[in-house]
C-alpha cells in the first residue's frame, strides 16, 4: 500500500533523528543522575536540589531571542549554524560530567549538570524553531509525531540504556558513550536542508537598540494579530485538567489498592507505547482533517475519555480496568497534544519562530506550576471521584475559548510572517 504523501517526506527522518538528540541530555541532568548521586551516598537533601537544573527548560525563552538572530557559523543559515555551534559544547559538557566526581566533589557535577541542561534547551530552541520554518501546516503533526519517536528513544538510551550499561562500562564509561553519540547529531544536522530565512528589516543601529528589539519585536509582533489575547488564554488552559488528574495519579493508584508491578507496568510499556501511537494518530488527523478541525476532534474525545479516571475510582483494585484507561488515557492524550502543538506551531511568525515558540510553550506551562499545585487539596476535599469529575470538566473552559477562536479565527487566515 503506498503511503500518504506526507510519510514520504525524508525530512520526517530528519525530524526523529533531532528528536532523538534532542531527548539524549534530558535524563542526565534528570533521572540518571539522581541515581548516580544516590548509588554514591549522596545525601537526600543535596539530590533533591538537582530539581533546580531542570530550570533551564522552563525559562529557555530569555535567552530564545539570542537564537532568532544571526547565528555564530552564518554560512550554515540560522538554524543550523546555531546547532553547529551548540551541539560539540554539549558533547564537551556531557564528557566533562562523566570525568566529574560527584561522590567526593559533588558541586562540581551539579554546576556542569545545569550547564548540560542550558545547553540542551538551547538545543530545543534551534530545533523547534527548524520544525516549525521546515514544515508547512498540514505537515507540523507527522513532523511532532516523528520528533517524540526520537525523543523517547533517546530518553531510554541515556535513562534506561545508561544505567543498565553502567554494570560492565561503569559511570564513567557510559556517560562518555553518550557524550559520543553527539559527534552523529553535528553530522545529522549539516546533511539537514536549511529551511528558507525570510526577508527582514535591517537591525536598529546601536546593540541596545538591537537587544531591545530582538526581546520586544517578536513580543509586538504576536500581540499584533486578531485574537492575542483569547489564543494566550486557550494556551495557558490547555494542560488544565490534564494537571488536575495527572498530579493525584500515583496516590490514586495506591488509594485503590494497586501494587508498585502493576501500576509500574501500566505507566511503563502500555503508557509509553499508547502515547506513541497517539502522536501517530494525532498527526496523522492534522494531515487529513487540517487544523481546526484536528483540534476539536482531539480536544472533545480527550474531555471524554477523562470519565474513564471517574469510574476507575468506583472500582477499586480492577487492574483490567485500571490498563484500559491508562491505555486509552494516554493515546487520547497524545493525540491531543499533537495536534495543540501543531497549532502552536502555525501561530509562530517565521521572523521569529524560535522566540515566539518558546514563550507559547511556557505560558501553556502555566497551569502546571500554578493551579496544578490545588490539586492535592481538591482531591483531599473532594474525593477521588468528584476530584476526577471536576478534572473532566475543567477542560470545558480551554475546549469553549478554541472553539471561539477556531470560528472568528481560523488557523488558515494568519498570514503574519
Amino acid at each position: 500500500m503506498k503511503l500518504p504523501p506526507f510519510l514520504q517526506d525524508r525530512r520526517l527522518f530528519t525530524m526523529a533523528a533531532f528528536g532523538y538528540f534532542a531527548g539524549l541530555p534530558l535524563p542526565l541532568s534528570g533521572f540518571t543522575l539522581t541515581q548516580w548521586l544516590a548509588e554514591g551516598g549522596i545525601s537526600l537533601a543535596a539530590i533533591g536540589l538537582t530539581a533546580n537544573i531542570g530550570l533551564a527548560y522552563t525559562l529557555k525563552f530569555l535567552w530564545s531571542p539570542l537564537l532568532d538572530q544571526r547565528a555564530p557559523f552564518a554560512f550554515l543559515g540560522r538554524r543550523r549554524g546555531w546547532l553547529v555551534a551548540i551541539q560539540p559544547l554539549l558533547a564537551l559538557a556531557i564528557a566533562a560530567m562523566a570525568l566529574s566526581n560527584p561522590h567526593a566533589h559533588p558541586l562540581p557535577t551539579f554546576l556542569i549538570a545545569a550547564f548540560v541542561a542550558f545547553l540542551s534547551a538551547s538545543q530545543d530552541i534551534a530545533i523547534d524553531a527548524w520544525r516549525i520554518e521546515t514544515f508547512p501546516p498540514d505537515s507540523q503533526g507527522p513532523a511532532l509525531g516523528a520528533y517524540v519517536l526520537g525523543y523517547r528513544g533517546a530518553m531510554l538510551t541515556s535513562g534506561a540504556g545508561v544505567i543498565a550499561s553502567v554494570g560492565w562500562l561503569g559511570w564513567q564509561g557510559a556517560l562518555l558513550c553518550v557524550a559520543g553519540l553527539f559527534v552523529l547529531a553535528v553530522a545529522v544536522t549539516l546533511l539537514a536542508s536549511e529551511p528558507p530565512q525570510p526577508e527582514v528589516p535591517p537591525p536598529p543601529p546601536g546593540l541596545g537598540a538591537r537587544v531591545a528589539a530582538a526581546i520586544t519585536d517578536p513580543l509586538r509582533d504576536f500581540l499584533a494579530r486578531p485574537g492575542a489575547w483569547l489564543i494566550l488564554s486557550y494556551v495557558a488552559l490547555f494542560y488544565l485538567d490534564e494537571v488536575l488528574a495527572g498530579k493525584m495519579l500515583a496516590p490514586l493508584y495506591r488509594s485503590l489498592g494497586f501494587d508498585r508491578a502493576t501500576v509500574a507496568l501500566a505507566v511503563g510499556p502500555i503508557s509509553l507505547t499508547c502515547t506513541l501511537l497517539g502522536y501517530a494518530a494525532g498527526g496523522t488527523l492534522v494531515a487529513w482533517l487540517g487544523m481546526g478541525r484536528a483540534l476539536i476532534a482531539t480536544g472533545f474525545t480527550q474531555m471524554a475519555f477523562m470519565s474513564l479516571y471517574v469510574i476507575l475510582t468506583l472500582n477499586p483494585g480492577n487492574t483490567q480496568l485500571l490498563y484500559g484507561t491508562v491505555a486509552a488515557e494516554a493515546f487520547v492524550q497524545a493525540m491531543a497534544m499533537a495536534a495543540f502543538i501543531a497549532y502552536l506551531s502555525h501561530l509562530c511568525s517565521l521572523r521569529f519562530t524560535a522566540t515566539q515558540y518558546a514563550l507559547l510553550s511556557s505560558v501553556a506551562a502555566l497551569a502546571s506550576h500554578t493551579l496544578g499545585g490545588l490539586s492535592g487539596f481538591m482531591a483531599q476535599g473532594l474525593g477521588w471521584t468528584m476530584h476526577y469529575t471536576v478534572a473532566m470538566f475543567s477542560a470545558a473552559p480551554s475546549m469553549i475559548l478554541m472553539l471561539v477562536i477556531l470560528r472568528r479565527f481560523p488557523p488558515e487566515a494568519k498570514a503574519a510572517k
